[in-house]
């Protein structure tokens, strides 16, 4: 069964750094576009940031120039390094992917992770 399992979440004070790291686990192909979202308490999900299998990214206006995803190809594995954190930081993580599940299929399956709980003390 394919998962993905993520990683790196925990407290931390503001200003502080975190780095997250999320693979998928079992038999896949592929691995397309890899994100990360976050929610926070009573609020909706919403997007913190992107990145294609081309290597191009996305991120939320509220993350620019804090956080940097990044993603590793030969582990198929997707980080989100997060710098000077702030309290409104303080969310559940959650890993997302587009994966390919076989070579004689393009089509592509959207996973989500468990997610990762993330507090920034202020």
């Amino acid at each position: 069964q394919v998962q993905l399992v993520e990683s790196g979440g925990g407290l931390v004070q503001a200003g502080g750094s975190l780095r997250l790291s999320c693979a998928p686990s079992g038999s896949i192909f592929s691995v397309n576009a890899m994100g990360w979202y976050r929610q926070a308490p009573g609020k909706q999900r919403e997007l913190v940031a992107t990145i294609t299998s081309g290597g191009t990214t996305n991120y939320a206006d509220s993350v620019k120039g804090r956080f940097t995803i990044s993603r590793d190809y030969a582990k198929n594995t997707v980080y989100l390094q997060k710098n000077s954190l702030k309290p409104e930081d303080t969310a559940v993580y959650y890993c997302n992917a587009d994966l390919g599940l076989a070579s004689w299929s393009a089509h592509l399956y959207d996973y989500w992770g468990q997610g990762t709980q993330v507090t920034v003390s202020s």
